[in-house]
């Protein structure tokens, strides 16, 4: 099974993370796909070097997260997050579909958001003995097969919310034209309040969150690139028609404005102890 390539998608300052850890992402087997967007492992050797630290944009997903030492579920992330990344490790993740992770625990998954909790606590089963197992192979293969099983052991029923959530997602990324949730509730038939209701429970945020989200992520990726540093430009086409309220989304998600973000970009700023 080979890994997927490297994207920068949701990782701010890429190509600077690009040489500071290493990261792989594999796809799941057909028969966990309908709960599983992918998973993922990273590698890092920060030995003899400043500790460095990572910001990552949030995505309306849920990870269960195989650490040495600290193996955690975690929810849905409102704002950037940011992770230290010091002397030697690694990770393996397991990153859910939008929704995919209500069939596990059959709770409100908004218990989750802006958290993490233990796999004892959420699932009932002691995650060593499995990191130990998992960190003890070297092929990533065969660490997908393991984690795999994990995920079949306790592999809960298909429920049809879970596509329709992904489904409305998925509008959501491909239509710039969608910029509230009344545009989303047009285009799906479903009510208000009904789909509010569903995100909470099955995805931990709402769907305006999600808009927002997207939109900025889509930004941010915009100037790393270096596609276009003009602000007015990507707000007219992410769906904003106020130049102010975009900047301001965007320094709430990411901390700095767009004309901060691409002059950081542009400088090769390391993001460091130090950088802010």
């Amino acid at each position: 099974m080979k890994p997927k390539k490297w994207k920068s998608s949701g990782i701010l300052n890429a190509k600077t993370a690009e040489t500071k850890f290493y990261l792989a992402r594999h796809i799941p087997s057909e028969d966990l796909s309908f709960f599983v967007e992918r998973y993922w492992l990273v590698h890092w050797d920060m030995r003899g070097q400043e500790p460095y630290v990572q910001e990552n944009l949030p995505f309306p997903c849920v990870n269960l997260v195989f650490e040495q030492g600290n193996p955690r579920i975690y929810g849905v992330v409102t704002g950037k997050s940011t992770r230290l990344l010091e002397n030697e490790g690694r990770a393996f993740g397991v990153k859910f579909k939008p929704g995919g992770f209500y069939p596990f625990i059959k709770a409100p998954v908004s218990q989750l958001t802006d958290s993490s909790i233990s796999f004892d606590d959420e699932l009932g089963v002691d995650a060593k003995p499995w990191e130990e197992a998992i960190f003890a192979l070297e092929a990533e293969g065969k660490m997908v097969e393991l984690v795999e099983q994990f995920l079949r052991e306790r592999l809960p029923e298909r429920d049809e919310n879970v596509t329709l959530i992904n489904q409305i997602v998925d509008l959501i990324i491909a239509d710039r034209t969608i910029t509230k949730v009344d545009d989303v509730v047009k285009r799906v038939h479903l009510n208000k309040r009904t789909l509010q209701r569903l995100f909470n429970q099955y995805v931990g945020i709402s769907p305006k969150w999600v808009i927002k989200g997207y939109r900025l992520q889509e930004a941010a990726e915009k100037l790393e690139k270096g596609d276009d540093a003009d602000s007015t430009r990507i707000a007219l086409e992410l769906g904003y028609f106020d130049q102010a309220h975009f900047i301001k989304d965007f320094k709430t998600i990411v901390g700095r404005t767009p004309a901060e973000y691409a002059k950081h970009i542009s400088l090769g700023v390391v993001s460091s102890l130090n950088t802010e």
